[in-house]
Order: structure tokens, then C-alpha cells, then sequence
């Protein structure tokens, strides 16, 4: 077993028996320069991210808003390539071996690289997952095979619209956890009912015993709070970003330190809103 292997599943195991959700936090790879970007994913645990989905720059994200749009590219501007984000997990390994790292993008760039060599070196840098938003299950053989061979998940996504039709296929051949995308459209750019949220977790859960996070329009800790009372853990992505893309905006970036800091100290906020979720419902007991 490669040391990867099996990370993910062993941090939602440590969050049951915590009895809490756990947080995912996503940020772009070498957003806004790889130093800033550094500091940034070496500061997310300690600020309470319990995994981390680090996103691979590309030239056209289009399932992503505008946020993530943007700091894809200023990143690229940046000089980020995937050997500089594989070179970023490879340090972050060096001093947390636990915390567990989900890349998170699109197809192409492992395409060019070649799966097999892409799974290979990036199992080897320390990563634990992947989510890849434009494979559907009937065209990820090639990639499934390599990643898993590496010790790798590949994290399915979900969304409304997934019926039980379609949720069989989808939760047939993922591991790590089920991402759910609780609104239709690109990232960012609104919010969902909490009744809506509820009724789509329990009717994937009837497909899958994986952990189902949820992610897409969570934007406070009080959102955060209540959707870590239905799902076994939160995804905030285009929030953080907003945080860098604030900071940058003027055209001259501050310290690297500074702005790490205020995006960690965010971070932070959102983390507490999901620790409370539980303690707060009934028994602890949440949504599981």
C-alpha cells in the first residue's frame, strides 16, 4: 500500500468518530504566485481544513464561474504549470503526512501528460484524489485504471439533476467520497435550499456508502454550519478565491505572509461554522 492510500477514507473514519463534518477547502494552484499559493495550502489545516482539493490551472474551466475563471489564470500568468503543482504537494508532504489533497480540474492537461504517467507522479508527490469535472464515468477507464494503481481516489461528481438513474453509474467505480454539486450551473454563482440539499444527500446515500460532501455557493460560516448538519463535510472553493482575487485586485499583490494570513484567518471563520454544526443539532447526531 502506497502511503497515499487509503488517507482520504481514513479522515472521514477520524471525522465519525469526532462525530462532526469535516471542511474541504479549495484554491487554485500558484493563485496568485506560487509563494503566496504555498503559504496558502501550508496554512489550511492549521486554519481547520480537514482535506484540501488544490485546483490545476487551465486555459478554458468551463464548469467554473468567474472567480475560479480568474484565478486559473493568474495563476497561469504566474508560470504555474503541473509540474509546479506536483512540486507544491510534494512539499506540503514534507511536513503534513496526514492531511489529505484532492487535485481538482479538468481533463486535458492529464491528457498531455498521459494518465499513466500523470497518476504515477502524482501518486508519488502525495496526492489522495481526483476529481475531474468534464470525464464522465463511461470515458474514465483510462484514467481510473492508473489512479487507482497509485493509490489514488477518484472522486465522482453528483448533482440535482442526477436521478436514480444516473446515480448508480456515477457511484459505480468512485472512491474517497462523492462530491455533491448542490446547484446547477458553474461555481459560484448561487446558493441552494437547505431542504433541496437534504433531499439530494439522502437519495445519493441510497447508491453509495461513501462519505457525500457538499460543495457550490457556500459562501459564510453559516452556510457551512448548515450544510455540515446534512452532509459529512463542507466544500468552500469560490469564497477563498474572492479572498486572493480582493487582495490582488489594484494590480500590486501584498507580502505573501499578509495575504495568507487573511485568507487563513477566513478559513478559520468558516472551519468554526462547521464545527458548531453538530454540536448544535440534536444529539450531535447531525445529518448522517
Amino acid at each position: 500500500m502506497s502511503a497515499n492510500e487509503g488517507r482520504i477514507t481514513r479522515k472521514f473514519e477520524a471525522l465519525k468518530r469526532e462525530g462532526r463534518a469535516g471542511f474541504v477547502t479549495f484554491v487554485t494552484a500558484g493563485d496568485p504566485d506560487a509563494e503566496t499559493s504555498a503559504a496558502i495550502l501550508k496554512g489550511l489545516p492549521g486554519a481547520g481544513a480537514d482535506i484540501v482539493e488544490l485546483g490545476m490551472p487551465f486555459t478554458d474551466p468551463m464548469a467554473d464561474g468567474p472567480a475560479i475563471q480568474l484565478a486559473s489564470q493568474r495563476a497561469l500568468r504566474a508560470g504555474q504549470t503541473m509540474d509546479r503543482t506536483l512540486a507544491m504537494v510534494r512539499a506540503f508532504r514534507k511536513e503534513d503526512a496526514d492531511t489529505p489533497v484532492v487535485l481538482m480540474g479538468y481533463y486535458n492537461p492529464i491528457y498531455v501528460r498521459g494518465a499513466e504517467r500523470f497518476a504515477r507522479e502524482a501518486g508519488a508527490a502525495g496526492v489522495d484524489g481526483l476529481i475531474v469535472v468534464d470525464l464522465p464515468p463511461e470515458e474514465d477507464a483510462e484514467l481510473r485504471g492508473p489512479a487507482a494503481a497509485a493509490g489514488i481516489d477518484l472522486v465522482r461528481l453528483t448533482a440535482p439533476t442526477s436521478d436514480e438513474k444516473r446515480l448508480p453509474a456515477l457511484a459505480k467505480g468512485a472512491s474517497g467520497f462523492i462530491y455533491h454539486v448542490s446547484v446547477a450551473g458553474v461555481t459560484g454563482t448561487k446558493s441552494a435550499a437547505e431542504s433541496s440539499v437534504q433531499d439530494d444527500v439522502a437519495r445519493i446515500r441510497r447508491f453509495t456508502g461513501l462519505p457525500v460532501a457538499v460543495g457550490f455557493g457556500i459562501r459564510t460560516a453559516a452556510q457551512a454550519e448548515t450544510v455540515a448538519r446534512i452532509a459529512d463535510a463542507a466544500v468552500v472553493g469560490t469564497a477563498i478565491v474572492e479572498r486572493i482575487a480582493a487582495a490582488v485586485r489594484g494590480g500590486e499583490s501584498p507580502p505573501p505572509d499578509a495575504l495568507a494570513r487573511s485568507v487563513l484567518e477566513f478559513v478559520s471563520e468558516l472551519a468554526a461554522g462547521v464545527r458548531r454544526a453538530r454540536s448544535v443539532a440534536a444529539g450531535g447526531s447531525g445529518g448522517r
